[in-house]
């Protein structure tokens, strides 16, 4: 079957959204519907923070992946992080998710990424091998850490406030 991502456009909310609160459920990133729609909107309205494509499998809607972009003087210019990639279980386990990811890193470098960046669960294994299977490598030297701002929900101990 078929892999073809769609430029996800604000009128498609309702297709994106339930998206969204199943990878947040899945990965136990607690929420809200409000704040979800609002993150999702900022992403969709500006470009140039990033974008989002919806998955589709032959004529069905199989998931989402979202690039958030960034510059790094490391990297020699733009990079971006998967912020969220999802595939519906049915899709799951199939080939699919490495076809979206070598068609994710040919849409990154028509909008000028040098680097791809993503965080994997250290038991996430079926993904670690996905994203190790696409050419991604860990960066064994490095941690990733983070400061949560702005009253967010920090995912480590769902602790704060409002997402």
């Amino acid at each position: 079957m078929k892999v073809q991502l769609r430029r996800g456009e604000l009128h498609q909310l309702a297709e994106i959204l339930p998206l969204v609160g199943a990878y947040h459920g899945f990965e136990h990133i607690h929420s809200s519907a409000c704040a979800r729609e609002s993150a999702v909107r900022q992403l969709l309205k500006n470009p140039h923070l990033g974008q989002l494509w919806l998955i589709d499998v032959g004529t069905e809607l199989a998931g989402y992946i979202a690039l958030c972009r960034g510059f790094s003087i490391e990297f020699n210019g733009f990079d971006a992080f998967v912020d969220e990639f999802f595939l519906l279980p049915e899709f799951r386990g199939r080939g699919f998710g490495k076809l979206v990811l070598t068609s994710i890193a040919d849409e990154a470098r028509k909008l000028d990424i040098n680097a791809l960046h993503l965080e994997v669960a250290r038991d996430n294994h079926p993904a670690r091998k996905l994203y190790a299977g696409a050419g991604f490598k860990a960066r064994e030297k490095y941690l990733l850490m983070s400061l949560m701002l702005n009253n967010i929900t920090d995912p480590e101990n769902n602790e704060g406030g409002n997402i």
